[in-house]
């Protein structure tokens, strides 16, 4: 079976986050996101179902495990910890495993940034663990939660960070994970629509706080035939349209045109290149609709696909052609053997295309500008971040010669 999707290639993903510090923070899908962003920075192949499925190891295609996982206790309980880090020459992803959006966990990863380097951009999210793990009503706590968050990291972050918000994913009828532990069994059956109410108040609030917010949701509405069967996690191809979402925004809140062309995705057993799930169709009618749900349509609230939607190429309706403190001091005395981000940087002209990018100045192309950007849920933020290539970034860490 062939889908066309829109995706960044890894030569787009490398230069666009040349010399850039990315931050994760969130679940075990935000970890996914992670892997799928590290991989797609040094090749042109898709997550495995066993890297989607490990969590806790040393390493992962060059990265390395900084803190927790394998290295401590591997529990699914909400104090479960996992710092990853990948480095190269010019690059520097890391990522925070978090249960809670506030937290004294919450309060040590902000202290990181305070104290180390200042990232560029920040990927977050959280909201299944806290409105599921923490209390049985959890709407104050964790609107709470968010201001103290949303407070303290405007605080935290420089003008320039990019900060985007994801919103939660959609959540099966039927679910089951590391997170559902047997005592809160009784909540899975409403849970996927507690995320929809929890995604309205953060995504509100996010953008109250001038950050950005990326609406997966939304633009995973029509592809549920990507989650796995577990109800909450998703394929390899799905993640691979999640770190295109986030390069593609990316791009356009920093001024940078992207081409991203189509590309025909042919889905084959036992390939990385080439992910497989199969029976789209048959797990797309598995569970007929019942009723509506809160005066929404079907596809709002139902496990069943509409046939017409089985593309992911702008979510548009296309028929098929075929079927604490201890934890602080030891990040900080974590280090790696290569320096980062070499001060060398390649000067281009404003305008100049190279690569298949369009790196014109801000005074030809404005940042979220109408005509280009439609990803993100509000486009009234302007972005105060330097275009890439045009002048050297300040070495925070140069006198240590790493990063913390």
């Amino acid at each position: 079976m062939r889908e066309v999707v829109r995706t960044v290639s890894q030569q787009q993903a490398a230069q666009l986050l040349h010399n850039k510090f990315v931050v994760v923070l969130g679940d075990s899908i935000q970890r996914s996101v992670y892997k799928d962003l590290v991989l797609l920075l040094q090749k042109e192949k898709y997550l495995s179902m066993n890297q989607l499925k490990t969590k806790g190891e040393m390493s992962f295609e060059q990265d390395q495990l900084v803190e927790g996982g394998c290295l401590g206790e591997m529990h699914n309980g909400t104090l479960y910890r996992e710092i990853r880090q990948f480095q190269s020459p010019h690059h520097l992803v890391r990522f925070y495993f978090v249960t809670r959006i506030y937290s004294c966990y919450m309060q040590s990863i902000l202290e990181d940034f305070r104290s180390g380097l200042k990232p560029d951009v920040v990927i977050v999210n959280s909201c299944v663990w806290d409105i599921s793990r923490y209390k049985c009503n959890w709407t104050d706590d964790y609107k709470n939660h968010l201001y103290k968050f949303f407070d303290e990291l405007r605080g935290t972050l420089p003008e320039k960070t990019l900060v985007i918000w994801s919103l939660t994913m959609p959540l099966g009828e039927r679910i089951r994970g590391g997170f559902l532990v047997p005592e809160i069994e009784q909540k899975a059956s409403h849970l996927r629509f507690d995320v929809i109410e929890a995604n309205f108040y953060s995504a509100t609030l996010a953008d109250a706080y001038g950050m950005d917010v990326l609406d997966l949701h939304f633009n995973f509405r029509f592809s549920l035939h990507h989650r796995t069967k577990d109800g909450v996690h998703w394929n390899a191809l799905a993640h691979r349209k999640i770190t295109s979402l986030l390069l593609q925004h990316i791009a356009q809140a920093w001024g940078i045109i992207m081409p991203c062309p189509l590309t025909p995705v042919e889905h084959t057993k036992g390939t990385d290149q080439q992910p497989s799930w199969g029976n789209a169709l048959r797990s797309a009618e598995r569970h007929p609709a019942k009723e509506n749900y809160g005066g929404y349509s079907e596809e709002f609230f139902s496990d069943s696909l509409t046939y017409e939607y089985l593309n992911f190429e702008d979510n548009k309706p296309q028929p098929q052609t075929s079927h604490h403190k201890a934890a602080r001091a030891r990040r900080r005395a974590f280090t790696t053997s290569q320096p980062h981000l070499p001060v060398h940087r390649q000067h281009y002209k404003h305008g100049q295309v190279r690569r298949g990018f369009d790196y014109s100045s801000h005074h030809h192309f404005e940042p979220y500008g109408m005509h280009y950007h439609h990803h993100v849920m509000k486009s009234r933020h302007p972005r105060h971040h330097y275009a890439p290539y045009t002048h050297h970034r300040q070495m925070q860490h140069a006198h240590y010669g790493h990063y913390y």
